[in-house]
């Protein structure tokens, strides 16, 4: 049966890492697990961390890239893998934002509901901070809470990153 796994945290602590290990764990075949990325390189930093995530991965993963229709994505990648990596929930949040695509999050909710494969969805805790000055920085925020309270509802298993340590809030580790 298919599991989805929500792993969360700050910046740095581990996520992408430790859902990369979760992910070589549940499919031994690196030929079907697939690695769903939602980065747009808009600038030289973002296409440094894209390069480095992409070296990491090098032949463990196939690449799906979706910034905006990750449910679609999801559900069209299900059929040739044994488990799914999405990296991450938040940057996709702001890529809906920018582009005015919140009606995605429902569409990826029910790829979540409907899961024929395992699923593992990083994502960032954007609530433990102080509240942002902006208003634009407030709504993005606020969308990214609901959204991982709205996966961690579906999520079988979610996983909360402290310094690199993985510590278990729904489900075991």
């Amino acid at each position: 049966m298919a599991k989805v796994y929500l792993v969360t945290g700050g910046a740095r602590s581990g996520k992408s890492s430790y859902a990369e290990d979760l992910a070589k764990k549940l499919c031994p075949d690196g030929s079907r697990r697939c690695y769903i990325a939602t980065a747009e390189a808009f600038d030289d930093e973002m296409k440094a961390r894209i390069a480095a995530h992409r070296k990491r991965r090098e032949g463990e993963f196939f690449t799906v890239e979706s910034p905006i229709e990750l449910g679609k994505a999801i559900a069209e990648s299900q059929e040739k893998s044994g488990v799914i990596l999405v990296d991450c929930l938040t940057v996709w949040m702001g890529n809906l934002l920018h582009y005015n695509r919140l009606e995605q999050k429902a569409i990826l909710l029910k790829a979540l509901e409907n899961a024929k494969c395992d699923i593992v969805l990083v994502t960032n805790e954007t609530g433990m901070g102080i509240v942002p000055a902006n208003e634009l920085s407030r709504a993005f925020r606020d969308e990214a809470g609901y959204l991982n309270q709205a996966v961690a509802r579906i999520a079988d298993n979610v996983v909360f990153m402290v310094c690199g340590l993985p510590m278990s809030v729904k489900g075991s580790l």
